[in-house]
Order: C-alpha cells, then sequence, then structure tokens
C-alpha cells in the first residue's frame, strides 16, 4: 500500500511535469487561416529580399549597406544608430548596454539592422491612397532635413514635397530609453480634397529551422483590445517557403496570416530578449497584419482609417514606437501609460510567481551585488518559508523508512493475498500513525517554483551574461566546464555534462538513500535511474537554476538528516 501511494505521488507529479512541459514547447493556440485583404497587404519591395541561391540565403554585410545610404544619426544613453534618410528607415539601431557574447571585445547587439543582412529587423511608416495618381512617399522616397542628430534633446523633422501640392513631414523624437515619438503630417495644396491611409510596417528575418523551438516566446505579442495575443514564427512559418520554386513555376496561394483590428494597444514581434512595437493612441482604430511574406521573412504592418485632407488643411497623426531590451522594471514603468506593456516579457502560466520572484532576485542582488550569490539566498528563503510542510513530510517518510522492515514482512506473509496485504499495511499505518500521501504535498508545491525560476533565469535580462564565481560567467547559460572541456575528450553533446549538473545528480542521489525504498523491483530501478535522467536534463538547463536546485537538494538532505536522527532511523 505504502508503494501504492508513492507510485501514485510521482506518477501525478511526473505527469504534471510532462503536460506543463509539453505545452511550453507545443502550444496549443495555433492559429487560423484567413484570407487576407488586398487593401490591406503592404510588402516590403522585392530589393529587400535576400538573394536564394541553390536553397540557401546569401546575405549582405551590414557596414557595406548602411554605408550605401545618407543617414541621420540618432543616440542617447541606451541606443546608437542611424535612420535612412530613403524611406525614412528605422533599420539601424544597436543597444549600447548589451554585448553579443561575454567576450570583452564583444560586438554590441544589433537590434534593428537593413534589409538582405542575416539580421535584419526594420520599421518604416508611410500613406496609401486608392487614388493611384497620387504621388506618396515610399520605400525609395528620399526624405530631406535640417536636423543633424535625433537626440533626447534634439527630435528631428523629415520632409518629402511630391511636387503636385502634397507636403509630408514627419516628427521624430527619442526619450532617453528606447521609446520615439513619430508625429506625421499632411499638408495639402492640390486644390482638392485627397483621402489617405496611413500605415506603418516593421519586417524581421528569422530563420524557424535554424533557430528551432524556444522555450521563451518568439514571434508577435500584441495588447488587442485588452487581451495578450501571442504567435510564434513557427506558428507563422509557411512550408511553401521551406522549398525553392523555379522561374514561372506557381507557388501556394494559401498563407498563414493574422488579422485583427484594435483601438488602445500595441503590437510587436519580438526575439528572447528585444523587441520593436508599435504603440497605438488610444480612440484610433488600426487593422493590424502579421504572415509570413517570403523565406525566413515575417511581417507585421497596422493600417489606419481614411484620413480626409481638405484642401488648404493640415491633418495630424501621431504614434509610438519601442525599439530596445526587455528591461522588466523600465518595461513596468511604461506600462503606467501603455495598456500592459510589461507582458512584452513572457512570464509564462505562472505570471503571479514568475514576477515577484523576479523582483526577489532583483532586490537580493542589488543588496549583495552578484547574481549567483542572490539565487542561493533566494534557494535558502524558499527552504525556510516551506521548512514546516518539508518538516511534517520528512518526518512522515523517516518514519515510513523505519517501519519498512515490519512492511516487507507483511509482504512476504500475504504475498498470495493482495487484498490482505493492502488491510495489514494500512492497519500497520495506524498503528504506527504513519500517512504515506504526506510525502507528495512538497513535491506538488516544487512544480510551480520550479517552471516559475526555470522562467525568470531565461527571460530576465538582467540574469543574462551575470557571472557568479568560478567558471560561470553567464548564469542564464549551461554550466560551460562540461566533460569534453576539462577531460579535452570527445563526447556526444547529450552526454557532455557540466560540473554543476554532476553535482546535483549526486545529491539527488543522496536524497533518495534516505527515501524509503521501493519493495517493488521495477519501481526501484526507476528511482535508480532518475537522479541519472535528471542530470542529462539539468545538463542543457541555465547554470542558475542548477545551482539553486543543487543547494535546495543540499539544505533537504540537512533537514532530512536531521529529522531522521531525531526519530532514532538509521
Amino acid at each position: 500500500m505504502k508503494d501504492d501511494f508513492k507510485s501514485f505521488c510521482i506518477a501525478i507529479v511526473l505527469s504534471a511535469i510532462a503536460v506543463t512541459g509539453i505545452n511550453y514547447f507545443f502550444p496549443i493556440n495555433q492559429p487560423q487561416q484567413t484570407e487576407p485583404d488586398f487593401e490591406a497587404q503592404i510588402t516590403q519591395e522585392e530589393q529587400d529580399a535576400v538573394i536564394i541561391e541553390n536553397g540557401e540565403e546569401q546575405f549582405a554585410l551590414k557596414d557595406e549597406i548602411v554605408l550605401q545610404d545618407v543617414r541621420i544619426p540618432l543616440k542617447n544613453s541606451d541606443i546608437s544608430g542611424s535612420i535612412r534618410l530613403k524611406g525614412a528607415r528605422f533599420d539601424d539601431i544597436l543597444l549600447s548596454k548589451y554585448k553579443q557574447t561575454i567576450a570583452q571585445d564583444s560586438p554590441l547587439v544589433e537590434l534593428f539592422a537593413p534589409a538582405k543582412t542575416e539580421s535584419a529587423f526594420y520599421a518604416e511608416y508611410g500613406w496609401l491612397s486608392a487614388d493611384n495618381s497620387l504621388k506618396l512617399p515610399n520605400s525609395n522616397t528620399l526624405w530631406q532635413t535640417n536636423s543633424t542628430e535625433l537626440t533626447p534633446d534634439s527630435p528631428v523633422v523629415l520632409t518629402w514635397d511630391n511636387g503636385e501640392g502634397l507636403i509630408f513631414d514627419m516628427q521624430i523624437s527619442l526619450d532617453k530609453n528606447y521609446l520615439f515619438n513619430i508625429t506625421q503630417h499632411v499638408t495639402n495644396n492640390t486644390g482638392k480634397e485627397v483621402t489617405l491611409i496611413p500605415y506603418g510596417l516593421m519586417s524581421k528575418h528569422f530563420d524557424v529551422q535554424k533557430e528551432g523551438r524556444s522555450i521563451v516566446h518568439q514571434g508577435f505579442t500584441g495588447i488587442i483590445d485588452g487581451d495578450l495575443k501571442e504567435y510564434n514564427f513557427s506558428d507563422l512559418h509557411e512550408k511553401k517557403f521551406d522549398k525553392q520554386y523555379k522561374v514561372g513555376e506557381q507557388m501556394p496561394e494559401d498563407k498563414n496570416f493574422q488579422k485583427f483590428e484594435d483601438t488602445d494597444g500595441w503590437v510587436s514581434l519580438t526575439d528572447k530578449y528585444w523587441f520593436g512595437a508599435f504603440i497605438f493612441n488610444p480612440g484610433t482604430l488600426y487593422d493590424i497584419n502579421v504572415r509570413n511574406v517570403r523565406k525566413n521573412i515575417y511581417q507585421l504592418d497596422f493600417k489606419g482609417k481614411n484620413l480626409t485632407v481638405a484642401a488648404g488643411e493640415t491633418k495630424e497623426i501621431s504614434s509610438a514606437m519601442f525599439a530596445g531590451a526587455k528591461e522588466i522594471k523600465l518595461l513596468d514603468k511604461y506600462a503606467e501609460k501603455i495598456n500592459k506593456f510589461d507582458l512584452a516579457v513572457d512570464f509564462g502560466w505562472y505570471y503571479f510567481l514568475t514576477k515577484p520572484f523576479f523582483y526577489i532576485l532583483d532586490f537580493l542582488y542589488h543588496l549583495i551585488g552578484n547574481m549567483g550569490w542572490a539565487i542561493i539566498v533566494f534557494a535558502a528563503i524558499l527552504r525556510l518559508l516551506m521548512f514546516p510542510i518539508a518538516n511534517k513530510s520528512f518526518d512522515s517518510m523517516s518514519k515510513m523508512k523505519k517501519i519498512q522492515p515490519k512492511v516487507m514482512a507483511l509482504q512476504q506473509i500475504y504475498k498470495d493475498n493482495k487484498m490482505a496485504l493492502q488491510q495489514a499495511t494500512m492497519e500497520l499505518y495506524r498503528k504506527e500513525k504513519v500517512n504515506p500521501a504526506s510525502g507528495c504535498l512538497p513535491m506538488f508545491i516544487q512544480i510551480p517554483i520550479f517552471f516559475s525560476l526555470y522562467k525568470v533565469l531565461n527571460i530576465a535580462i538582467e540574469i543574462r551574461h551575470a557571472p557568479f564565481i568560478g567558471w560561470i560567467k553567464d548564469l542564464s547559460a549551461p554550466d560551460p566546464l562540461t566533460i569534453s572541456t576539462w577531460a579535452h575528450i570527445y563526447v556526444p553533446s547529450a552526454l557532455d555534462i557540466g560540473v554543476w549538473p554532476i553535482i546535483y545528480g549526486l545529491t539527488m542521489y543522496l536524497q533518495q538513500k534516505l527515501n524509503p525504498a521501493p519493495a517493488n523491483k521495477d519501481q526501484a530501478r526507476m528511482f535508480a535511474l532518475m537522479p541519472i535522467i535528471f542530470t542529462l536534463m539539468f545538463a542543457h538547463f541555465a547554470s542558475g537554476l542548477v545551482i539553486y536546485w543543487t543547494l535546495s537538494n543540499i539544505l533537504s538532505i540537512i533537514q532530512q538528516k536531521a529529522i531522521m536522527h531525531k526519530n532514532g532511523v538509521k
């Protein structure tokens, strides 16, 4: 009966982990295909597409592309780069506080980069009209400016005259972090009324097959009518772009296409740590589209409603654009004015735990000065909070270990009568005042804690590249001191385990030895394999998570040993 209870608890815990893991890695909310509205389609020009030879993409160098165009530089404390005057395109933004790797000479992270480059990601604003005779600014339009640089203290104004009575200007301002405010004016000197449609476009190169599926959401994120909408790039990926079509060969017409309508929200294309977003003014209605427009190119665009400009009149529209890092505390400040802007960070199912965990870790980090030690202190605090529950669980388990010889004796006596064995075992539990199910509670509590901390260590940019002691230079990455590194031998990647995961596996093995051993031989074999399985799994987790769980195991062993000693269990 004891083994039945224990198996039941383990089955529930493993099932919960499996279900949670499956939903993390294989989301259910697959988008429905919708026939696109032709008028709403705003696509990049063919010159923006990368060259594909023999099925492989051929990329240009960013520095070469940037030097080809006239640009106006931009700079504040967090970003630097330039705006391309041709098309008034935002396609050159570097994040001044973040490097691509932990190396001292590592280049800065490139958030926005020009078309045709491997990291292409850019945004632009424009105008549409049902009147095809109107000359409107487009990707080839060369805007004029008297400004020399965009900074928080010096906004810029871009102007373009179509030569037929329409004058367009774009006023761009930048705050001290990552937010651009864009105000567009149209002056109508044509002598007749014109109707225009404003739009914005964001384009990103992302290779789904190369990047693989991530535990952290990457793709479209937005607040539509007050609700969070998310679609992974893999959800939007069109299989028709996976093959190379011959000249004249017809491509399939179906598109994986998402269309929304919103009056007060924001939409974005997001990576793990960075994102670009269009932010709409409250009360203005927009049509929003997101889709895979060609091989590895994903596009987010919005189209406003008709703007009628009478002869001699000037009309104005404004919006904002974010281009930067997912700094949680900064996004919380922006969220005071931008609806639910903090949800640009993928907090996962356990938002109510994940976000508080981040703030606790951040507080401890600023108190101690090292994120690794902050994680260790955090583990100690959690163990302290769970002490009464764990104490009761370990007390019950130590009593079960103490009476295990009696249980095994009953199994021998009633080996041919399962019903009698269950009755005798339950009677023994009542006599010894042992509750075999009480050991399950700590397991259930630790499931959301595990996944919440796992999320924090994967989403928090504040933990990215944060060092610990010794060889751990990045707590958000797996332990780099693997078997192949220190032994200088070839080891398959699945078996190439770091030092901290090995220590974790040893603590799990020691913890198992303190628990009552399963009487069933098959269960015993399964339990014996679990430290090995978890060690292999943890080898690819963030080292910060492995360090946390290792210390948590050590504290559990100390607590359990103390209780066993108190109960006289050898």
